[in-house]
């Protein structure tokens, strides 16, 4: 153990105001409050290797949502949480656009919102440390809804999407600038309505529809530009699902099969395979959105004939059933999801 030792009161600094004088027990990250003076080496390695060592401008893992399908119609809400902690949504702000069927990629400063159902053309960004309205960042090439969005810390990939009919077509963004999409490649097979995550290296695209619903799951290097390549199957036939993904595991859950299932399997992104079984929701539903830090997954919302506003949460690195998180805001489907912390950064 080590222990920062007064000097006296001047000599004293407490960086940021997260290293108090008096020690609390450090039981998760401390990155919007105070750190205990005292620490174990384990536990200062373990922060540090989770990016969340408490240093001055660190932010907590977040996840927004933002736009969807919701009872009375197509909205333009924007909510977030706290991934590490449990709770109800707050609401962060409105898209430029109310849109459903949006997709979404980030950075760890800044979320991305593209396309959807009220102009596919449509990029909005946002922010994530800080709560506020969205701000247009380009246009897609072409027009889609449906889409699939997933990044590394740098760039930001679209792929898929429905634009008169289904399509195979991959675009990508660098996030930290602002700009219209460029051409990327193309899946394996044109689809909509599938569900995408990545590493640091890699983006996966798995399931969707093309005239039925499919399983297949691609791969792309996010760096380079080119055509998808063929990782594997899904456990079967799999639309309107939620993902994310550590560095090292992605995960997908819920949607529909063809009917509402309550299922979530994973991959082991840096190799190729079929999916395994991890688990369950705590409801069956379809047209879920789900985000990510490195250590926890969270699904929200969807339909299960009506629409919902539940938040599940796993934990990544275990296979287990998931508990019940909180509500968001508003009870919608088909929205964007993305986080300040997924495993592609």
């Amino acid at each position: 153990m080590f222990q920062q030792q007064r000097r006296g009161p001047m000599s004293q600094r407490w960086p940021g105001g997260l290293i108090k004088p008096t020690p609390i027990t450090p039981t998760g990250p401390y990155q919007d409050g105070s750190a205990s003076g005292v620490w174990t080496l384990d536990q200062m390695e373990y922060w540090l290797q989770q990016g969340l060592w408490p240093i001055a401008g660190n932010i907590a893992p977040r996840g927004l949502f933002g736009g969807g399908g919701g009872a009375s119609g197509v909205v333009n809400v924007i909510d977030y949480v706290i991934i590490t902690t449990t709770g109800n949504a707050t609401d962060f702000g409105d898209l430029t656009v109310a849109q459903s069927g949006i997709g979404a990629c980030s950075s760890s400063t800044r979320g991305v919102f593209g396309g959807g159902s009220s102009s596919g053309t449509t990029m909005d960004y946002v922010t994530i440390a800080t709560a506020g309205n969205a701000t247009n960042f380009g246009s897609i090439a072409t027009g889609t809804r449906y889409l699939m969005g997933c990044s590394s810390s740098t760039r930001g990939l679209f792929g898929g999407g429905y634009v008169a009919a289904a399509t195979s077509v991959i675009y990508y963004i660098t996030i930290a600038t602002t700009g219209n999409t460029t051409s990327f490649g193309n899946l394996t097979v044109a689809r909509y309505r599938g569900a995408s995550c990545s590493s640091t290296t890699r983006g996966v695209f798995a399931g969707g529809i093309t005239t039925g619903i499919v399983n297949i799951i691609d791969y792309v290097t996010i760096a380079t530009t080119g055509n998808a390549t063929d990782f594997g199957d899904l456990s079967s036939g799999w639309a309107d699902l939620g993902s994310s993904s550590s560095s090292t595991r992605g995960l997908f859950g819920g949607g529909a099969v063809p009917g509402s299932t309550n299922s979530i399997v994973y991959i082991t992104i840096n190799t190729t395979g079929n999916s395994s079984s991890f688990g369950d929701l705590t409801q069956a539903r379809y047209g879920l959105g789900s985000c990510s830090s490195q250590l926890r997954s969270v699904f929200a919302g969807g339909n299960i004939g009506v629409k919902v506003n539940t938040i599940d949460y796993v934990t990544i690195a275990t296979t287990s059933n998931a508990t019940d998180f909180g509500d968001l805001t508003v009870a919608r489907e088909e929205f964007g999801a993305c986080s300040n912390a997924h495993g592609g950064l």
